[in-house]
């Protein structure tokens, strides 16, 4: 192709476009010099256009001290990319024996391995006729057309991550997303994903080599913690503040619910603090139905105390006088 061994996906593309219409036979009248150059550039720009099979050209062009290219060796010219299977497999170096074909065009070599048939060992795909076939347009697709190797491919997988209010990661909620070429994605987001959860969205990611199917965005969500409510699978949790006398006595009391509602709950008399009250029906909707709401009962201490309170509080403390509420404890802990 004639570009720099670190040129971009865009200026490989350019160029193979500019080239592929030049060297069209259409315009060439039967030219087989020019016939057998468009050929070359459809195979190097099949392998070029692949991330992954330009990668491992690029490993491959390493190994082998550089300099190799996808065009054939000629006399007094550079040793072409079958140069480089040549040294490796020990047919010394331009002007070797090996030779790579291309099946399918006017004008190709019997005989011989394929080139595309090297590449999709190498490469991990498998060995494919010349996918061009002359008339058409070679560059509407920079994918396809002439000179692929390789038939349609899945693109690649991208991967991105959006952050969620508490909030809205249990109810759900619509984002729109900014991909690396500047475009926008907008998805939605189910309810009740969780904290670190991998959403995948179908058809979202690389576009296929050859006019495969595009490849997947792999979002991952990041989920904001609340002031109030906690969450536990498909239930959410808070902590229920209550006092002494509620706890003792016995109340129904209220509690905050994420969709900004109140319920009332009723707390047995002598409930101590830990316990869990159940609020059905309250937690995280899911597509069997909803989880439930936690109410983890915190015994409020309180910080001061009026005269008569604390002459209250002295009563009880003389009625629980010789009761020890930690004998149980140790008593377990001697087992």
């Amino acid at each position: 192709l004639g570009v720099p061994k670190d040129a971009d996906e865009a200026t490989i593309k350019k160029t193979y476009r500019k080239l592929a219409r030049k060297l069209h036979p259409d315009q060439n009248g039967g030219d087989a010099k020019a016939e057998e150059r468009f050929k070359e550039i459809g195979e190097a720009y099949a392998v070029l256009s692949d991330p992954e099979q330009r990668q491992q050209y690029d490993q491959i062009r390493a190994m082998t001290a550089g300099g190799a290219r996808f065009t054939s060796g000629g006399p007094g010219g550079a040793g072409g990319f079958e140069d480089i299977f040549s040294g490796m497999f020990g047919n010394g170096g331009p002007g070797g024996n090996v030779r790579f074909t291309t099946r399918g065009g006017p004008g190709g070599a019997a005989g011989g391995p394929d080139l595309q048939d090297l590449l999709g060992g190498l490469f991990g795909g498998g060995g494919g006729g010349y996918a061009g076939q002359y008339g058409g347009d070679p560059y509407a697709d920079p994918y396809g057309g002439f000179g692929a190797s390789r038939g349609p491919r899945k693109g690649g997988d991208l991967q991105a991550s959006t952050t969620l209010g508490f909030r809205q990661a249990v109810t759900g909620e619509t984002v729109t997303l900014t991909t690396a070429d500047g475009g926008h994605i907008t998805t939605k987001i189910p309810a009740g994903v969780k904290d670190g959860q991998k959403i995948r969205l179908r058809g979202k990611g690389q576009p296929g080599p050859a006019g495969g199917e595009p490849g997947d965005l792999i979002l991952t969500v990041t989920v904001a913690a609340h002031p109030v409510f906690g969450r536990d699978g498909d239930n959410l949790t808070v902590d229920l503040p209550v006092t002494f006398a509620e706890a003792a006595l016995g109340a129904t009391v209220s509690v905050p619910t994420l969709t900004g509602d109140r319920v009332r709950v009723k707390v047995g008399a002598g409930t101590p603090s830990g316990r869990v009250l159940r609020i059905k029906g309250r937690g995280v909707p899911t597509k069997s139905g909803a989880g439930d709401l936690l109410a983890k009962v915190q015994i409020v201490v309180p910080q001061r105390l009026t005269d008569e309170g604390k002459a209250a509080v002295e009563t009880l403390a003389a009625m629980d006088d010789g009761h020890d509420p930690r004998a149980e404890l140790f008593a377990k802990a001697q087992r």
